[in-house]
C-alpha cells in the first residue's frame, strides 16, 4: 500500500515537471521566434533563448569546422584504387585536384591519361600561406580553423603559362608557382567555386560579399547571416577589376521574388551561385563578354550582360535541380551538370538524388532539353549530391567529376566506359576530389609541354 502510494507521488511528479518542461519549451519557441523574426523584442530574455536554441548547431560547426568531409564515410567502390581502365591514345591531361589521406593535405596533380602516369605535382603549404591572412576580417575569422592544412580543399585549380596554379578554398584567391610557393594572394571577400578565364585573360569566380552590397531592408538586419553571392572578375595579377553582388542584379532585373518568394520563408543562402561561365565568342544568342551563371539553390542557369546590366535568359527549371557547372558547347547549346538533389539538407547524409546525376543539354536554337550519355551515368550509378562537375569534350568524349565519392568516369562518345579513377588511400579510405580538369585543346596542351620542359 505504502510502495503504491509511492508510486503514484513519483507519476505525479514526472507529469509535473514534463508539464512545466513542455510550457518552457514554448515559451523558449515564443521567446526565439520573436527575436528572429518580429519588431518587438524581449531584450536579453528573447536573446538568452536564442543563445540556448542555436548551442546544438554551433557545437556541430565547431565539431566538423564547418567544412566538407574530406573523408568519405561511405564506401561505395570496395574493389577500386587509382585508375581502371583503357588509357587514352590522344595525347590529354588530367589536372587533378584532391584530398591526399596519405599525407592529410590538398595536392594537385598533372596525369597524362596516355599512361596514367603523374609528370607534376604541386603541394602547397596551406598554413604557411593563411598565415598572411588578416583574420580580423569577418570573411576569414575561422580561417585556421576550417581552412588549416588538414582541411583546406584546392578548389578548381586553374593551370597558369608559367606553370603557376590559381585556386581557392572559400577562402582568399591565390596563385602559386611551379615550386608551390605563393606568388600572390586576394583576400578582399571569400573566393568559391569555379575559376574560368574569359576572352581577354582575366578570371571569373564567385565570391561571398561582406558588408552585403545590397540594400538590408530587403530581408532585414535581424535575420543575421545572408550570403551575398557576387561575380567577380580578377587579372591575371590578382586584382579585382570587376563586382557585383547577384541578389542586385535580380532585383535590379525586377526578379526580387527569386531571392524572397514568401514573406514567411527565409534563407540565408537563397543563390548559391556555384558557376560563372564567360562567352568567349559571338553567337546568335549571346556575345563576346556576356556570362553565364549557375544558381543551385533557385535551379537555374542565368544569361547576364554585365555591359548593360540585363539578363537576356533564365531557363533550366523544371529541368535541372541543384545543378552544377554549366559549359557552352557551340553557338547555340550548353550543357549543365545536374545534381538532381531533391533536399539539400547536407553533404551526403540526408539527401536525395531522384535516380542519378545527368548532363542537361539545352538548346537555344530549338528551345529543348536532353540528356547525353544519361544510359551510361545510369549504368555506373553517378550520384553525387552537391559539387560534381561534368566536361564534353570537342570529340563529344564526357568526363565526370562525382566529387562526394572521389570518383572520376571517363565515357567515350558511344557510352562505353574507357577509364574511371577512385581516390583511395592507402589506409583503405576514400577521399574527396575538387573540381579537376581534361586539358585537351592545343592551348592546353601547349601550357603542359612548357611545364614538362621547365621540370620541377
Amino acid at each position: 500500500m505504502i510502495l503504491l502510494k509511492k508510486i503514484k507521488i513519483e507519476l505525479w511528479i514526472l507529469c509535473l515537471a514534463g508539464l512545466i518542461s513542455f510550457l518552457l519549451a514554448i515559451g523558449t519557441g515564443i521567446l526565439v521566434r520573436q527575436e528572429l523574426v518580429s519588431s518587438t523584442k524581449f531584450g536579453v530574455f528573447s536573446k538568452a533563448a536564442l543563445f540556448l536554441a542555436e548551442i546544438p548547431s554551433n557545437l556541430k560547426d565547431i565539431y566538423r569546422g564547418q567544412t566538407f568531409e574530406l573523408k568519405i564515410p561511405i564506401q561505395r567502390f570496395p574493389n577500386i584504387s587509382g585508375f581502371q581502365g583503357k588509357p587514352l591514345e590522344e595525347e590529354t591531361y588530367l589536372l587533378l585536384s584532391k584530398y591526399d589521406g596519405n599525407t592529410e593535405s590538398s595536392v594537385v596533380e598533372l596525369v597524362d591519361l596516355r599512361s596514367f602516369e603523374v609528370k607534376k605535382t604541386w603541394s602547397p603549404d596551406i598554413d604557411q600561406i593563411n598565415n598572411f591572412v588578416d583574420t580580423s576580417l569577418p570573411e576569414f575569422e575561422n580561417l585556421h580553423r576550417d581552412r588549416n592544412d588538414r582541411r583546406y580543399m584546392i578548389t578548381h585549380p586553374f593551370l597558369t603559362k608559367d606553370g603557376g596554379l590559381i585556386f581557392k578554398s572559400s577562402s582568399p584567391l591565390v596563385k602559386i608557382d611551379k615550386h608551390s610557393q605563393l606568388v600572390w594572394q586576394n583576400q578582399e571577400d571569400a573566393f568559391h567555386h569555379s575559376i574560368e578565364q574569359d576572352h581577354e585573360g582575366n578570371f571569373w569566380v564567385p565570391t561571398y560579399v561582406y558588408p552585403y552590397q545590397f540594400d538590408k531592408r530587403y530581408f532585414g538586419s535581424q535575420w543575421g547571416a545572408f550570403k551575398d553571392d557576387a561575380i567577380t572578375k580578377v587579372s591575371a595579377d590578382g586584382e579585382i577589376l570587376f563586382q557585383k553582388s547577384v541578389s542586385n542584379i535580380l532585383i535590379e532585373n525586377k526578379l526580387k521574388f527569386l531571392l524572397f518568394p514568401s514573406p514567411w520563408f527565409y534563407s540565408g543562402d537563397p543563390i548559391h551561385l556555384n558557376d560563372i561561365q564567360p562567352v568567349l565568342t559571338d553567337g546568335p544568342y549571346w556575345k563576346t563578354g556576356d556570362l553565364f551563371l549557375s544558381a543551385r539553390n533557385q535551379s537555374m542557369i542565368i544569361l547576364y550582360r554585365p555591359s548593360t546590366n540585363k539578363i537576356l535568359w533564365k531557363g533550366g527549371q523544371g529541368h535541372i535541380s541543384a545543378q552544377h557547372d554549366v559549359d557552352i558547347l557551340d553557338d547555340n547549346r550548353i550543357s549543365i551538370f545536374n545534381n538532381n538533389a531533391i533536399r539539400s539538407i547536407d553533404v551526403v547524409k540526408n539527401v536525395e538524388i531522384d535516380g542519378n546525376n545527368e548532363v542537361v543539354i539545352y538548346d537555344f536554337k530549338t528551345d529543348s532539353y536532353s540528356k547525353y550519355l544519361n544510359e551510361s551515368l545510369i549504368q555506373y550509378d553517378v550520384k553525387t549530391v552537391s559539387a560534381g562537375r561534368s566536361q564534353i569534350l570537342v570529340n563529344n568524349d564526357l568526363f565526370i567529376e562525382e566529387q562526394n565519392y572521389g570518383r572520376l568516369l571517363y565515357f567515350n562518345k558511344d557510352e562505353s566506359l574507357q577509364w574511371q579513377y577512385v581516390n583511395r588511400g592507402e589506409d583503405g579510405n576514400v577521399y574527396q576530389v575538387s573540381w579537376s580538369r581534361i586539358l585537351y585543346k592545343p592551348e592546353d596542351i601547349k601550357k603542359v609541354h612548357k611545364i614538362l620542359e621547365l621540370g620541377n
